[in-house]
């Protein structure tokens, strides 16, 4: 079979933190034969060099080539190219790894689409990645349509022959950005590039030790020096005007501004803090026009414009300021509709624990502001301006492997007077509306977090959905709905709202029921469930005895159990069991939940008992178990 796809990993020295890429390599859904892993190894003084060999040594999909250190991941990714068959490649960071499916959905993906460039969906463990390019699949992307500029890490896939064609290669040596520079070109040069948004394609990790190369701090002259580079690949493949004004809007909003405001520039050291400063004037002043700076959000404008001015205390006094922003979220109810959990919640602005207040009007006050104080004035009055554009999201996140996906949903915005009405607050209300049975918006059980991401005046924040205990707000009961079980829970920890999809097991509720919720008529058997069932399911009731029995059962919309008994009950008292998604997961058996009453079969009739519980002594012993167990634990993880 012809290779489909070349993964090229670059190498250097990265011990323990390797293993998991390797494993989700070797674990594509593509088949074997279809694509190959190229380890470059840049000079690596670990044991790493080791390990690949003897992984090449037994797997054919595995191919290792070692060179001397290059300083950077440049050259190590061109020589992956060099050697690379397949049809695509994509490149891979020897700390990061992909989801199961990746490489056949992102290669399927680009061939439907005839991209050149497949652009797969990112989670961050611990480092930041965009947001708002994978909100919806964009088959047909350009710089023009879609905020792609947003996404310049490498971890993309690509066509070779696109590679061949152009000689699109990485800048090699000891530099920053060598990413920008060619992923870039690559989006100005592409036929078409596809973004894959449905499925979680890549996982963005930050180790342990945070020695990924992205966050140790950069010498400020040799990293916008590199930078300017990028700009000059803008400038070589657009026109002036308003395309390229927005492109370099990227690196003045997210390489320049954002590391000026709040705490990201309050916590550097002085000194260095004013060498960013200055070379990050340098190139403001050099290379970009007004018409890049003035569409920012209100915030980000106010800070390049300091900037643009030179003025370095100004910019210190502005981030002192900023630095009292934050944003708080209440949640307002969570409720069972339709099929649906619908979350609704208000979220606005604070500062310095309490709501931000804005004029009650806004206007247009003279730009730019001549000092911190005049900043601020316009700044309030420009957010009220823009205030009919905010809005917030709900966003669901896996707790295992840090995937989110938005949820659709309706949004007032409301502003309240304060005192006499000469000032507002700003209240954003959002109800969401969370479909458990659409796989898109759910894609995997397990366990999802919920936050709110707030977006108004160039701030954009995000929180967890809570504390409800403060706010006194419930949550429904567990729901079987599309053939899954979904149930919303507070967390302990946080007191933030959170799903439990498909793992449920005590907290679904079922503990509760007692002998008096079921009746049986003849042979006819019904159990109120707490639990909030929207339209009639299948279930299935094991009743386990001397032998046992799976009897269908059905769930009626209302949550009513319903089965029919069979004859071979007569004379035995039968524990009970509920299966309450047979068949949901393929490959794997039924999960069934213990039921705390038992059917007791007379001559004449069954009727249901208390599920018989172990005794007093046996109860004592399996407590002091589980108290020794933990014990024993915490002596380890102490003397470990």
């Amino acid at each position: 079979m012809p290779v489909k796809v070349s993964v090229i990993v670059p190498v250097y020295n990265p011990g323990r933190y390797i293993e998991d890429c390797i494993t989700s390599l070797l674990g594509q859904s593509l088949p074997p034969d279809a694509y190959e892993v190229i380890f470059v190894d840049d000079g690596s003084t670990d044991a790493t060099p080791a390990r690949l060999d003897a992984l090449a040594a037994a797997d054919p999909r595995v191919t290792v080539i070692h060179q001397e250190n290059s300083g950077w991941s440049g050259k190590p990714r061109n020589v992956g190219i060099e050697a690379a068959r397949g049809e695509y490649v994509m490149f891979v960071d020897n700390d990061d790894h992909l989801g199961p499916e990746a490489l056949e959905r992102m290669y399927d993906y680009g061939v439907a689409n005839d991209a050149d460039v497949v652009v797969g969906k990112m989670a961050g463990r611990g480092r930041g990645v965009p947001v708002e390019l994978f909100r919806t699949d964009r088959p047909h992307a350009t710089v023009e349509n879609a905020p792609l500029i947003d996404s310049l890490t490498p971890h993309k896939m690509v066509r070779r022959a696109f590679l061949e064609r152009t000689g699109l290669r990485f800048p090699e040596g000891r530099r920053r950005l060598e990413d920008h520079v060619f992923v870039t070109e690559a989006y100005l040069r592409a036929s078409n590039v596809s973004v894959l948004s449905h499925y979680v394609c890549y996982y963005h990790v930050r180790r342990d030790d945070a020695a990924n190369a992205g966050f140790r701090r950069f010498d400020p002259v040799g990293y916008f020096k590199n930078l300017r580079e990028a700009l000059d690949v803008v400038e070589k493949y657009t026109e002036p005007g308003p395309l390229r004004d927005r492109l370099f809007r990227r690196w003045l909003r997210v390489e320049m501004v954002e590391r000026l405001r709040g705490r990201r520039f309050l916590n550097l050291p002085e000194d260095y803090r004013r060498e960013l400063f200055d070379e990050i004037h340098a190139v403001v002043t050099e290379r970009f026009g007004p018409g890049v700076a003035a569409p920012l959000q209100p915030t980000q404008r106010v800070v390049a414009a300091l900037v643009a001015d030179g003025r370095y205390d100004d910019t210190v006094a502005f981030a002192q300021w900023e630095a009292g922003v934050a944003l708080t979220v209440e949640p307002e109810s969570v409720r069972w509709q339709g099929g649906l959990l619908r979350i609704a919640f208000a979220a606005e602005l604070t500062r310095e624990g309490r709501p931000m207040t804005f004029p009650s009007a806004g206007g247009s006050p003279p730009w730019p502001p001549r000092d911190v104080a005049e900043a601020v004035r316009w700044l309030g009055e420009d957010v009220v301006v823009r205030f009919g554009r905010a809005r917030p999201d709900l966003l669901l996140r896996e707790r295992a492997g840090a995937a989110q996906y938005f949820q659709p949903g309706e949004v007032v915005r409301e502003t309240v007077p304060v005192g006499d009405g000469s000032r507002v607050r700003l209240v954003l209300r959002g109800t969401a509306a969370v479909d458990p049975g659409a796989r898109e918006v759910l894609p995997a059980d397990g366990l999802w977090d919920a936050f709110v991401r707030v977006g108004i005046g160039g701030w954009t924040k995000e929180l967890r959905l809570g504390p409800a205990p403060r706010h006194d707000v419930p949550v429904p009961p567990a729901g079987v709905v599309a053939g899954r079980v979904v149930l919303p829970y507070w967390t302990e920890r946080h007191g933030s709202l959170a799903l439990d999809v498909g793992r449920a097991g005590k907290r679904l509720g079922l503990g509760r029921l007692t002998p008096a919720d079921v009746t049986v008529d003849g042979d006819r058997l019904g159990v109120d469930l707490p639990l909030y069932v929207p339209a009639p399911a299948e279930a299935v009731l094991r009743l386990t005895g001397p032998g046992a029995h799976d009897v269908p059962a059905v769930l009626t919309a209302g949550g009513r159990l319903e089965a029919v008994l069979p004859a071979a009950l007569t004379g035995r008292t039968w524990r009970a069991s509920l299966c309450l998604t047979p068949g949901a997961r393929e490959g794997e058996a039924d999960r069934f939940h213990p039921l705390p009453f038992a059917l007791r079969a007379g001559a004449d009739r069954v009727r249901a008992v208390p599920a018989h519980r172990p005794g007093g002594v046996r109860r004592l012993v399996r407590r002091t178990r589980r108290a020794l167990h933990r014990i024993v634990g915490t002596i380890t993880a102490r003397t470990g």
